[in-house]
């Protein structure tokens, strides 16, 4: 099969004319709108950064492009001691190493009341330009003449924190850098998030914290409102595991001197960044903010109204071809992941098989007889430091192979076996993994990766045994429809989760629906394909061999089809979308 091209990533089309500043000439555009809307009075320039951005760069880059102009740090000047933050929220944080509690806080709680209203009114007194910087700093001008908002991909800020950068206003540059990301994760980046939705609305220019290229906020606006009538990929990222295998480095083009990669995010928009192009060059933006500015149209009515501005479906690679067993592992139930993290919805799974080896099997559910306490006791002498837990004697291993597609709800204990390449279609909350047992192994950074066996054992169900996963997890694909070249099947997930997943084989194209929902897909057979509108409302969109791509509800139909350059005989996608959020009068056959 032919090599996919990770490397080309679909960009999303600013609108005509509209340009990508980079450097001074960004800065002059800013402060030229400033100075227009100002009139007599000193212009004053809000720059309100992401939390994660390098102030001390921007700063620099500011005061270059834009020498007759005060420079205030806003963090330095209001913001609240980290001593008195860490207490504010010690109950989200917790001491635990990866999972803390979800943060309702808005960012007014970071901030001196007292010391907002002095900066404001030194601001208003203010005889030259002021540009007033840093995360929060729309707080101390509320109405400035320009509003720059500076923004980041979590992966970019994952990175940044790998290398050694703190969390904000926190000297933990030394820190685990999984305390790192939980600090983030259940903190700073809710916080943000909120804070970053009202001012993506109204602001004025938009400046990517990567790369330093500016975009006007308009310009941004009719891009995001564009996206939702056309597929659209994000920007996949790619991280290597002490499990971690070749398949992909090999099938995707990828660094062929990294050691292995384990993971890959093709479409989780809270994680992945999406690309704007125009003239000047592109923007790289998180893919969240597509979500939070158009969640009707991307997502469609229904499933806005159940998750709200969310993307819930999560399309991830586990790669262990040539490595090894991903953790034995548990998912919470939804009462437990809501009472103790916060959050809303669960971590429902499944496994897609995009390839496999012959001796590739699928750990899922308990073995018939098995003991709740003769486990439990098993795993924590292992997790002590005694024999090693003796994995077949207490869960099912059932044989994998290429297509195959296991449902895990969240409750049911599992994981990949070694010699597998997994499409995981699942929920989209992602950190929210108990490991039971680890096969005796340490993180990549030589520190036993954590387990949390208080955690799982409140939320193993123990009558998931070997007939009742035979019984409900191992069902095999269901005929839907086959006519015209066309066959049709429901692969998953199971009746507890909130997924539906169909899959299409074809030889020239199907046909599709969004139905009034968002659909996510992956071309899981065949090496090239092209979606197309049967009203030209979208120009064709290429797509590779295992690449993931999102249609956007508003799209409403579409065709797959055979592309020009292919030389597969047959092709498949797999689909998924949010069981009863299709709405009624659309089009009900998928491939018809």
């Amino acid at each position: 099969m032919p090599e996919p091209t990770y490397d080309r990533q679909p960009t999303v089309p600013l609108p005509a004319g509209a340009v990508v500043r980079h450097g001074a000439a960004a800065w002059h555009a800013v402060a030229a709108l400033a100075a227009r809307r100002a009139g007599e009075r000193a212009p004053v320039v809000v720059v309100d950064a992401y939390p994660g951005t390098d102030l001390a760069w921007l700063r620099a880059e500011i005061a270059a492009a834009l020498p007759g102009h005060e420079i205030v740090d806003v963090e330095e000047a209001a913001a609240l001691p980290i001593e008195d933050i860490d207490r504010r929220f010690a109950d989200n944080l917790t001491d635990d190493r990866v999972f803390g509690v979800l943060s309702h806080a808005t960012i007014d709680a970071l901030y001196s009341p007292d010391a907002l209203a002095a900066l404001s009114g030194r601001v208003r007194a203010a005889v030259a330009p002021t540009v007033l910087v840093g995360w929060g700093a729309a707080l101390a001008a509320p109405e400035p003449d320009a509003l720059v908002v500076v923004d980041m991909a979590r992966w970019e800020l994952q990175q940044r924190q790998r290398a050694g950068a703190p969390n904000w206003r926190c000297a933990n540059h030394d820190e685990d850098p999984l305390r790192k990301y939980k600090r983030g994760f259940f903190v700073e980046w809710r916080i943000a998030d909120r804070h970053k939705r009202r001012l993506l609305g109204v602001v004025d220019f938009l400046l990517d914290g990567n790369a330093g290229g500016m975009v006007e906020g308009a310009d941004l606006r009719a891009a995001l409102d564009a996206a939702t009538r056309a597929p659209l990929r994000v920007v996949p990222f790619f991280d290597p595991g002490v499990w971690g295998g070749q398949w992909m480095k090999r099938k995707l083009g990828l660094d062929p001197s990294a050691p292995n990669y384990a993971w890959c995010f093709d479409c989780v928009p809270e994680e992945n960044s999406l690309l704007l192009e125009g003239e000047g060059g592109i923007v790289e933006i998180p893919a969240l903010d597509l979500v939070l500015m158009q969640p009707t149209a991307l997502l469609g009515a229904l499933t806005e109204a159940r998750f709200g501005p969310e993307f819930p479906i999560r399309f991830d690679f586990l790669d262990t071809m040539e490595g090894g067993n991903l953790s034995l592992q548990v998912h919470p139930l939804t009462g437990y992941i809501q009472d103790t993290f916060g959050m809303h919805y669960t971590q429902d799974e499944s496994y897609y098989l995009l390839d496999a080896g012959d001796d590739a099997v699928v750990y899922l559910g308990l073995k018939d007889g098995t003991d709740p306490d003769e486990m439990l006791k098993a795993l924590e002498t292992a997790a002590a430091g005694g024999p090693a837990f003796d994995a077949e004697r207490f869960v099912n291993a059932f044989p994998a192979r290429k297509h195959d597609h296991f449902s895990i709800p969240a409750g049911t204990v599992h994981c990949s076996g070694a010699n597998s390449m997994v499409l995981e279609i699942s929920a989209t909350p992602y950190i929210f993994t108990f490991k039971l047992w680890d096969w005796g192994r340490v993180g990549l950074d030589g520190v036993p990766r954590p387990v949390h066996l208080e955690h799982g054992s409140r939320n193993i169900q123990w009558d998931r045994d070997t007939a009742w996963v035979r019984e409900n997890l191992l069902c095999g694909p269901e005929l839907i429809s086959e006519a015209d070249g066309v066959r049709e099947e429901r692969t998953g997930l199971h009746e507890l989760e909130f997924i539906e997943v169909r899959r299409l084989w074809f030889t020239e194209e199907a046909r599709h629906h969004t139905r009034g929902t968002v659909n996510v897909l992956n071309l899981v057979e065949g090496d090239e394909v092209e979606v197309v509108s049967p009203t030209g409302s979208f120009a064709p969109f290429p797509v590779h061999y295992a690449e993931t791509f999102i249609v956007p509800a508003a799209v409403g139909e579409y065709v797959i089809r055979r592309s020009p350059a292919s030389a597969s005989e047959r092709f498949a996608t797999v689909k998924a979308s949010v069981r009863g959020t299709e709405q009624r009068g659309t089009e009900q056959g998928s491939s018809r």
